[in-house]
């Protein structure tokens, strides 16, 4: 007789939950690229729009100054959104493994309710199939 419980459900619940944790951290990635994403598009944007009127060396010496200084953080943005993109493909990777695992516990889980439901059908046959027979015993006495 198969046993009524699921045997795997304890590792099943835990590869859920790891798949979840999974999935938070792909969700975590996905804002950190966005942000980045968006903290570059606001530098640029920010850069574009700087108009700087130069009127002596000083001024020409600033404005240098300023633009190297914002390339240089425009550069440092893009190392950040580089980084948070390795870290997106990792979360997803990760996600993938553990989608992929949780998946194989549930095809079994299913396997197994399928097979209780298959026992519970061919008990239930085999008691009707007792009730018919008494009953046609009874009606063959009674004649």
């Amino acid at each position: 007789m198969m046993a009524r419980t699921f045997p795997l459900a304890g590792l099943l619940r835990l590869r859920r939950i790891h798949q979840d944790q999974a999935k938070g951290q792909l969700a975590a990635a996905n804002a950190a690229v966005r942000a980045r994403a968006k903290d570059r598009g606001t530098a640029l944007t920010s850069l574009d729009r700087s108009v700087s009127r130069v009127d002596s060396a000083q001024a020409l010496s600033a404005v240098a100054a300023a633009r190297a200084s914002s390339r240089s953080m425009l550069h440092e943005l893009e190392a950040l959104e580089t980084g948070s993109r390795m870290d997106l493909e990792r979360a997803q990777a990760n996600f993938g493994a553990a989608r992929a695992r949780t998946i194989s516990l549930e095809k079994l889980e299913e396997k197994h309710a399928a097979a209780v439901q298959a026992e519970d059908l061919k008990a239930e046959q085999q008691v009707l199939d007792e009730i018919a027979a008494n009953a046609r015993r009874l009606r063959g006495n009674q004649t």
